[in-house]
């Protein structure tokens, strides 16, 4: 018995042009090809101009802020050092030399918040003293 094979038909009439179907796909692929190549070079041209536009930024409130922190600790470490005076100064009056101490290291710790503190803001915001 011999057997004839079944000639299936083309849905492509024309086999040199491809289908609609087929290219309508291989656009569809060729898109989103393109789309995955060039998101990361988008991705970073995006940051970089967000980059450039940085330079415009305000930060006059900052300083303002900055300086008000600065003042603080100026009073703060004169009002520290002055109460750790006094306290220390009222135990000598009265004898007690060794209670004292703790009030004389408040003292340091004052003067330590009015130099070094202020100075520290100052440096990080341009300020003179």
């Amino acid at each position: 018995m011999i057997r004839r094979s079944r000639q299936v038909s083309s849905p492509n009439p024309n086999p040199t042009t491809p289908s609609p179907y087929l290219a309508k796909r291989k656009a569809t692929q060729t898109l989103a090809h393109a789309a995955r190549v060039m998101a990361p070079a988008l991705f970073a041209l995006t940051f970089a101009g967000v980059a450039h536009a940085q330079g415009t930024m305000d930060f006059s409130g900052a300083t303002t802020l900055m300086g008000a922190f600065k003042t603080f600790a100026i009073y703060a470490g004169a009002v520290i050092c002055f109460g750790g005076l006094i306290f220390a100064g009222i135990r000598m009056m009265s004898g007690r030399f060794q209670d004292a101490i703790p009030g004389l290291f408040g003292a340091l710790f004052g003067a330590g918040v009015l130099g070094w503190g202020a100075g520290w803001i100052g440096s990080l915001t341009g300020q003179s003293m």
